[in-house]
């Protein structure tokens, strides 16, 4: 059974995320109000832990924001959000880690476009060692990539699992307690977006690109740098 479920853990993941995903689907199309936003309320409202653990999972930081919000109005509670938030990010990467570790050619067969990433990530590890399993989460297009690399190495997995934990709550706090702090001004914010959406979306556009853009040059370089070597 253990053989079976290391052998097909990758499949098995994506079959979980999958139910997942559409049980969210199902419980948002049926909730009791209108309007997907308010149905998202309404969904961590009532089951706010429980959702807040599997999109840690995915390292969404858009469900950290909502607990944040929801912690500053009074509905969920700061450092079970905190708590739980952070649980859900260690698992997810203990997951991808697992995955990485026995599923090696299912890995380098599933991710063979991503293998300029799976390089990076390889290059980050040995030059940095320990402290890139606990940034990886802040680094655009590596959060999955990271985990799954290590453990396509022989680094220790307890280790792996300590500083994946303590990097994961720290994770969920840098998020959650700012946006409960300022949870007022983002409010205001998030109004404001709604009703000037047409200056948003371009912004929120500009944004993202310039991320992306950012992440592959710094990719070319790291990696240019590693075959000059």
């Amino acid at each position: 059974m253990i053989e079976f479920f290391n052998k097909h853990s990758g499949k098995l993941f994506a079959l979980f995320m999958t139910l997942l995903l559409s049980t969210l689907g199902y419980f948002l199309y049926f909730a009791p109000v209108q309007g997907l936003e308010n149905k998202f309320v309404y969904l961590m409202k009532e089951y706010g832990y429980i959702i807040l653990f599997f999109w840690g999972m995915l390292e969404g930081e858009m469900g950290l924001v909502m607990a944040g919000l929801l912690t500053h109005t009074g509905d969920m509670n700061l450092f079970m959000s905190i708590f739980v938030a952070g649980l859900g990010g260690f698992a997810g990467d203990q997951v991808y880690f697992y995955i990485g570790r026995f599923n090696k050619a299912w890995v380098h067969k599933k991710l063979h476009g991503q293998r300029r990433k799976l390089a990076l990530a390889h290059l980050l590890l040995k030059r940095h060692g320990w402290p890139i399993i606990f940034i990886q989460r802040y680094l655009y297009g590596l959060r999955t990539v990271i985990p799954i690399s290590i453990g396509l190495t022989r680094y220790s997995g307890k280790m792996f699992a300590l500083i994946n934990l303590i990097s994961a709550w720290i994770w969920a706090a840098l998020t959650i307690i700012p946006t409960w702090y300022f949870g007022e001004q983002i409010l205001i914010v998030i109004h404001w977006a709604k009703e000037h959406w047409y200056f948003a979306l371009p912004l929120a556009g500009i944004i993202g690109g310039g991320i992306s853009y950012y992440f592959h040059k710094v990719t070319d370089k790291t990696l240019k740098e590693k075959h000059e070597i």
